[in-house]
């Protein structure tokens, strides 16, 4: 067991030997010794793996029932000092019929037998001619000296860590329409292991992939599949072997096929149990005899791949496809809004920074889905004191390259007489210098939609909104928000993924957006650019993004998503820098929160979004202090 709800689990395929266990004892132990020096606290090795998958006949034997039994009693003295759980697979005898079993032993017992109930009789499989259904099998059994559960009924709970729990099922009970495993998990088991003896034939392992992924996402568990390889019979057969680790429909680890040996996972079993709290329709279920166990708390390097950008998609097809995806949403749902209110003229205010750059894409999409012609979206650049030319220059060649209306409206002195009409000095450049010019903006924009009949087309993104990094009712307020459930690192690899697919003219003005500083550019140009860095007033937005992912969609401590963002930045940000930079990041998410209680209408296009009226429901006047204490007094998670 590891800190912060992880586990390290393992599916261990050993080279064996048709019909001799105790040489399969022998090397199942080799095996768990290997798992156990790397600190798996759970280990699944295949169906039958003490006698062989493929034994046939033999299986009737009582010679090989016996001798089994004798495998299982070498293991479990090779295995006396080991801290793991491990699940093997053998015959056993229990009143008069014979059981396909996984036994789950730990230090030397047997903590439980759970039988296989679904007894394959079709194609390959002869099963039914050897082996009972274990469907409503509950009871005790001798075994070995020693009282022993057995059952399909049964549950392995770790009294260390009481996110961990264990439930089994074998081979083809994945494979039926309604697996154990669903019963299982309603019943509490967050971790699912697998005994299998799954032949290959051609497709078979893309088919394998799938049900393991969609049965860990419907059961929202951490999932092992350890298959049969080396030394099975090949009479008819081949075995490859293909281990594979999901949890809640992902991929963790996958062996070679055609292999031998070990594959690790660090289950986030906490991270599990935060998503069943949250998705409200998650059978659970009363019953079950649990089975406690003990394990050992370990302080080991996460070995687990953690993502720095989790709302960006891994790099090429698939993130071209997300892409695309995401836009066409956005599109979606400003096509339907303009529809709806049948409105002709759109009006975006274009800085030439990032997030209008998206807003006005997204409104092209949007207008071309409708077939409106794009001049009604009319482009407005409104400079003032902190524009640059670079910016002026982006804007007014986006408009002209996407063939949109565009307009300037400098509102320097429109500002300067609202400054004299409240008495604030030009010379005083605090939060009202920066704020009146992000309001007139706004006026200016709401005035322009007015006058045309049109929609005032909001540009601020997710990551603003998590931080509050927008002025209230000014770039904070329009009347459908496109780029809401947009963060901001995600915002860069749409505009990226548009200049990838257009014209050579219009790329280059994309590129150079991208290579922008963002910027609010409300105060003066130093040396004619950009004065005023965002990310070095509110910290780098990977860093925000990688924090309100995990606080947000999965509810995390702030020790545990500290401990994940020193993963996945490792080399990158130091740990008083990460420390600085989620404490700043907690700070203004609770005191900000006032600003999305009010949000404009906009799109969810993510599993992340805080609109109040969807996923994310915070008063106000919320506290942070609980959060910022646990931050302030953990100590380094990586010692």
């Amino acid at each position: 067991m590891m800190r912060y709800g992880f586990v390290r689990v393992c599916c261990a395929t050993p080279q064996l030997k048709v019909a001799d266990a105790a040489h399969n004892a022998r090397e199942i132990a080799r095996l768990a010794r290997e798992a156990a020096q790397e600190g798996a606290m759970v280990v699944c090795f295949p169906e039958l793996c003490l006698t062989a998958y493929t034994c046939g006949d033999l299986f009737l034997s009582a010679r090989l029932q016996s001798g089994a039994l004798e495998g299982l009693s070498l293991l479990l003295e090779e295995t006396r000092e080991l801290p793991a759980v491990l699940v093997v697979g053998l015959p056993i005898s229990y009143l008069g019929r014979l059981y396909n079993c996984a036994a789950v032993v730990q230090k030397g017992r047997v903590l439980g037998l759970v039988p296989k109930q679904n007894i394959p009789n079709y194609s390959e499989f002869y099963e039914q001619r050897h082996f009972a259904s274990g469907k409503g099998l509950k009871g005790e059994i001798e075994l070995l000296g020693q009282g022993v559960p057995i059952g399909e009924d049964l549950l392995f709970a770790c009294q260390d860590l009481p996110d961990l729990t264990l439930g089994v099922e074998i081979c083809e009970d994945l494979w039926v329409a309604e697996p154990p495993s669903g019963r299982l998990t309603a019943l509490g088991a967050t971790l699912i292991a697998n005994p299998s003896a799954s032949n290959e034939v051609v497709g078979k392992a893309a088919y394998r992939r799938s049900l393991l992924c969609a049965q860990s996402a419907r059961t929202l568990c951490a999932y092992l599949y350890a298959d049969a390889g080396a030394g099975e019979s090949s009479q008819d057969l081949v075995f490859s072997g293909h281990d594979l680790i999901y949890e809640n429909g992902a991929l963790l680890a996958e062996s070679r096929r055609f292999s031998t040996g070990l594959i690790f996972a660090d289950a986030d079993l906490s991270r599990l149990v935060s998503e069943r709290r949250r998705t409200t329709t998650f059978q659970t279920l009363e019953g079950g005899r649990r089975i406690p166990f003990r394990l050992p708390v370990l302080s080991l390097p996460l070995r687990r791949p953690v993502a720095r950008l989790p709302f960006v998609p891994q790099e090429g097809a698939e993130r071209e496809a997300r892409c695309e995806d995401v836009l066409r949403m956005q599109a979606e749902g400003l096509a339907t809004r303009l529809r709806h209110v049948k409105a002709a003229c759109a009006v975006v205010g274009l800085s030439g920074g990032l997030d209008s750059t998206l807003a006005l894409i997204v409104t092209c999409h949007a207008f071309d889905l409708l077939n409106l012609d794009r001049r009604g979206i009319l482009a407005v650049t409104m400079p003032c004191f902190g524009t640059t030319g670079r910016t002026r220059r982006n804007a007014e060649q986006l408009a002209a390259s996407y063939g949109v209306s565009f307009r300037e409206v400098n509102i320097t002195a429109a500002v300067r007489q609202h400054f004299a009409d409240i008495g604030q000095s030009e010379e005083d450049q605090s939060v009202t210098y920066e704020n009146a010019q992000a309001r007139e903006r706004t006026q200016v924009l709401m005035d322009l939609a007015n006058q045309r009949g049109g929609l005032v087309i909001g540009t601020g993104d997710l990551s603003e909104l998590a931080l509050g990094w927008a002025t209230y009712n000014g770039d904070h307020m329009s009347m459908y928000g496109v780029n809401a459930s947009i963060p901001k690192t995600l915002v860069r690899h749409l505009v990226s993924f548009e200049a990838s697919r257009s014209g050579e003219g219009l790329a280059a003005c994309l590129r150079d957006i991208l290579d922008t500083p963002v910027s609010p550019e409300l105060l003066p140009p130093k040396d004619g650019g950009i004065a005023q860095r965002t990310e070095d007033i509110v910290g780098p937005y990977e860093l925000h993004d990688f924090f309100l992912y995990y606080l947000v969609r999965f509810h995390m401590d702030p020790v545990k998503i500290l401990f994940l963002a020193l993963n996945a930045f490792k080399g990158e940000y130091d740990e008083a820098t990460v420390r600085r930079w989620l404490s700043t990041f907690l700070r203004r998410f609770f005191s900000q929160a006032f600003k999305r209680s009010c949000l404009p209408d906009g799109p969810k296009v993510g599993s992340v979004t805080l609109s109040p009226r969807g996923d994310w429901r915070m008063p106000s006047d919320a506290s942070a202090a609980l959060w910022l204490e646990q931050l302030e007094s953990a100590p380094s998670p990586l010692l």
